[in-house]
């Protein structure tokens, strides 16, 4: 696939001092076609050559058009500041402070526009660049030329440039070559490059299976080694990376990397301590389901909800919080459960802040689970008129295919009442009350029994 996209020869781009053999593939030789490329994105282009500034399209965008993809957004690089670029439209707003960028706001599609990163030095200014002691990157706000802003990038197949005045296509550091071969290529060195911002392990994990590749050797070699990095990044970023691991079509694939890699034990501990070692529990069975359950809503473009996703991963430590609470509390298992809610929330997003509007829903799903359990008289009418039915019919669903019994039976009869029209419904719900009643019926006969025998043992004495 790779190969049939490019006519263009591999050039060695090792330091700053080769970046003058920049290759440059005109517009007869690659793919790329204005009419794929956002209008929006054209038009920032546009107003920044006619107003004397260099700009280019540039990473996902670029390379996801060299592969016959279409992106997801466009993204824009200048030599304009942010003040330049702020004062030129009148729909932006700078954002970051650790990276200053222009967000061009276009309805709901938001066009984001940096300014060529530089090298940094320690002369610059703390505001400008600073690291830590442990090398990450606190600020990145140095400008400098193309040439620069090619070795700052995170990834070869990122790092390239479609011009539109020319229509032509800038490699700086050999990302053709790899976006040929199917590779995923940290630019310089690699461990340095993880130190400066660790979610680039999350990054490299997601390229790969979105775009199906492999990691070049020296790129994958310090992941396992550096993965507690991940700890230093805020909760907030690290949500966001996760949605884009799990809720972008290849989640599985993403969730099999990250446990290849150990990163999947930073970002929520709270379910890896209950790994095994050949992925066996019915917990590790869910995750899979789900998983693969979502990629396939995506692939069928149909909405996915992130708080199914983290109600549906967070189920089985929530279960086993709630019986260990009620074992050492001597809580009854309702209160037990309400409370492991707060314990397994606050955990989760001591790693992924998840904000309240999906918490608050996780909250509801789970509290379905048991009342889904209940079908008797108008309970199952107003159930189904619950705004948060679906999702917790679709998690019961989902833990009927592992747990099967009478919880499939129950998952069934949800199938059947949902499809049922009002007479059917009703003679549903007949048949819960019926047996309902013969279990009533059978258990107060046995307590009938055993109070008999215990005062005819007691006579007896």
């Amino acid at each position: 696939m790779y190969r049939k996209v490019f006519k263009t020869k591999r050039k060695n781009i090792k330091s700053e001092q080769q970046l003058k053999n920049i290759t440059i593939i005109p517009r007869d030789k690659h793919i790329i076609s204005r009419k794929n490329i956002s209008d929006s994105a054209l038009k920032v282009l546009y107003r920044l050559q006619r107003s004397g500034y260099d700009a280019y399209l540039v990473g996902g965008g670029v390379r996801d058009l060299l592969l016959g993809l279409k992106p997801k957004d466009f993204d824009i690089v200048t030599n304009a500041t942010p003040e330049q670029i702020r004062r030129l439209f009148r729909n932006c707003r700078l954002v970051g402070r650790r990276f200053r960028l222009a967000h061009i706001i276009f309805g709901k599609e938001i066009i984001e526009v940096a300014t060529f990163r530089g090298e940094h030095s320690d002369d610059h200014d703390k505001n400008q660049s600073q690291q830590s002691n442990k090398g990450l990157l606190l600020r990145d706000n140095v400008y400098g030329t193309i040439e620069q802003d090619a070795l700052r990038r995170d990834f070869t197949i990122n790092s390239l440039y479609y011009n539109s005045a020319d229509f032509s296509v800038r490699d700086y550091t050999d990302g053709l070559h790899d976006l040929q071969n199917g590779i995923i290529r940290l630019i310089g060195d690699a461990e340095k490059r993880y130190r400066e911002d660790p979610v680039r392990m999350l990054r490299a994990v997601r390229f790969v299976a979105k775009l199906n590749m492999t990691l070049d050797p020296q790129t994958e070699e310090p992941i396992r080694r550096l993965a507690e990095l991940l700890q230093s990044i805020p909760a907030p970023r690290l949500f966001e990376e996760t949605l884009k691991l799990l809720q972008s079509g290849q989640g599985y694939q993403s969730y099999q990397l990250l446990r290849k890699y150990h990163l999947f034990e930073q970002l929520l501990p709270i379910i890896s301590r209950y790994f095994t070692p050949e992925s066996d529990s019915n917990m590790e069975y869910l995750l899979v389901n789900i998983l693969k359950n979502t990629d396939q809503r995506i692939t069928q473009q149909k909405r996915v909800n992130p708080a199914f996703l983290f109600a549906s991963m967070l189920w089985h430590p929530l279960l086993e919080q709630a019986e260990k609470l009620a074992q050492e509390g001597g809580l009854s298992y309702n209160d037990a459960f309400l409370l492991a809610m707060n314990d397994v929330l606050d955990e989760a997003c001591l790693r992924l802040a998840i904000p309240k509007r999906i918490t608050t829903v996780m909250r509801e799903i789970w509290q379905l689970q048991s009342r889904l359990l209940k079908r008797d008289g108008r309970r199952a009418y107003r159930l189904l008129e619950h705004p948060k039915f679906r999702a917790g019919f679709d998690l019961l669903s989902l833990r009927a295919e592992i747990e099967g019994g009478e919880l499939a039976r129950i998952t069934q009869w949800w199938d059947n009442f949902q499809k049922a029209n009002h007479d059917q419904q009703k003679a549903l719900i007949t048949e819960v009350a019926s047996k309902h009643n013969r279990h009533h019926r059978h258990r107060k006969s046995r307590q009938m029994k055993k109070r008999f025998y215990t005062h005819s043992d007691s006579n007896i004495k």
